[in-house]
This record gives structure tokens, C-alpha cells and sequence, in this order.
């Protein structure tokens, strides 16, 4: 089956912004024998993942000074997640997983190892029966120095997405009748819609428990080349489906 190069494929990545300066730290009081190291909020953006798949947060921008040598960057997977990889290939950062798939960390491992510059990515995996338009809480963002003290915090927002739906029918390449019937699969209880080259809505389904829709226009389409395309949505999210190049016949007498 011929399908359209121009159809962006779906992006399950999001960056994580670390922002904000950071606090001289105060002086020392007699209570707590020295001053608390600095520390501030850290910024993150939001990923959005399907059931059962990977996505990869990525930390970058961060400002303030260089922890170097033995500081780290932890991340804590949001409930129900797990961080399953840690694919930097930068010189000066060692990369490990927890055991039980419940963070991940970073290690600088040279003094001229910053954490301002390069992105510092995470791969997260959301559990298979996750529902789609919900929010997985708990995404933590760790940054610690040599001696283990906390230098900046904050959370990420992982959003359980759509999988991406499959348009099967009508066949791409093949002369097809002005109401050619569309078909495929989706998530089960998405709201299906097909649309033609132009964004105009062709006709819509609602996927069953299996996952099965179909629909057939209620006009008929204009005659030559165009493209169809399916957008399933549930809960606020929404996915698209790879374009097929048809060809449509004359109007029907």
C-alpha cells in the first residue's frame, strides 16, 4: 500500500526545561551548624506516551553553577511508569537504571562535565493499561552534588496519549467509486474521523471493543487524486494515521 511521505510520523518526546537562578546560600546558624547548599525550582515541559509504549523526557537549559565531578541528575518515573533507559552517548556522564525501573540517574564523571549544556534524556515507559487523556503524577527531576545534597527539584507532566490509527481500506492505487467505504483500527472507544486532502470531515466511527471501525461518505468525494487521513480522539488526545493516495472516479448518475 502507497502512503503519503508528507504525514509527520507521532511524536511521543518532550523537552524538560530546568530554569530559574539559583539562591546564594545564607549564612550559617548555630542550629543547623551550616548553610543549606543552594537550591531552586526546576521547570519541566509535558510528554505525552500511548499505552505500552516509550517515550523520552529530555532535560536541558539548566542555569547556575557547575557542580562537576560526582553531582547527579535523577529522575523518578510517575506512578505506574518506568524509566527503562538512559541513552546518553555524551563523554563525561554515566548513565544507570535502578533495578526496579523506578528512576534513573545521570553521574558526572569529569569535573568539566556540565549540566547547562546538551540535553540529558530519559526514556519512560507507560504501562499498558493506562487510559488514554489521563495524567501519570509524580515525575520527579532530582539535581545533586558530589555529597549527595539536593541542588534543585522539580516534576514533569506525563500524559498517557493515543495510539496512532490504522486506515486499511480503501486501497491506495486502485480507481475507487465516489463514496469508496473506509476501514480500520483504533484504540477501542475512540472517536474515529476521516478526513480528505483539504481537512474536510469524509465520515466518522466510533472504534468497538475490538478496536474495528469503518464509515462511508454521505457525498461524493470530487473526482481525481486526493488523500485520506483517520484522527482518533479520546479524552483530549487525539492521533493520526499515515495518509493514503487515492483516485476517485466521476460521479455516479
Amino acid at each position: 500500500m502507497n502512503r503519503s511521505s508528507k504525514t509527520a510520523a507521532a511524536v511521543v518526546t518532550a523537552a524538560g526545561i530546568l530554569t530559574g537562578g539559583w539562591a546564594a546560600a545564607g549564612p550559617a546558624s548555630a542550629a543547623d551548624g551550616g548553610a543549606p547548599p543552594p537550591r531552586d525550582r526546576v521547570l519541566w515541559g509535558s510528554v505525552t506516551v500511548p499505552p505500552g509504549r516509550d517515550g523520552i523526557v529530555e532535560a536541558s537549559g539548566l542555569s547556575g553553577p557547575a557542580l562537576g565531578f560526582g553531582s547527579s541528575l535523577t529522575l523518578v518515573a510517575p506512578a505506574g511508569a518506568k524509566v527503562t533507559g538512559v541513552p546518553l552517548t555524551a563523554a563525561g556522564y554515566r548513565g544507570e537504571v535502578a533495578a526496579d525501573g523506578r528512576s534513573a540517574a545521570y553521574t558526572a564523571t569529569s569535573a568539566e562535565s556540565p549540566w547547562q549544556t546538551g540535553t540529558f534524556p530519559f526514556v519512560v515507559a507507560v504501562p499498558a493499561d493506562a487510559v488514554p487523556g489521563t495524567r501519570l503524577d509524580g515525575c520527579v527531576l532530582r539535581l545533586a552534588d558530589a555529597g549527595g545534597a539536593e541542588r534543585a527539584s522539580g516534576g514533569c507532566q506525563v500524559t498517557v496519549g493515543l495510539p496512532s490509527p490504522v486506515l486499511s481500506r480503501p486501497e491506495s492505487g486502485v480507481p475507487l467509486g465516489n463514496r469508496p467505504a473506509t476501514s480500520g483500527t483504533a484504540y477501542p472507544g475512540a472517536r474515529v474521523t476521516v478526513s480528505d486532502q483539504d481537512g474536510n470531515e469524509v465520515c466518522g466511527d466510533t472504534a468497538g471493543a475490538d478496536g474495528a471501525w469503518s464509515c462511508a461518505p454521505g457525498r461524493d468525494l470530487p473526482a481525481g487524486a486526493n488523500r485520506l487521513q483517520a484522527t482518533a480522539t479520546m479524552n483530549g488526545v487525539s492521533a493520526s494515521s499515515e495518509q493514503i493516495q487515492i483516485s476517485v472516479g466521476p460521479p455516479s448518475r
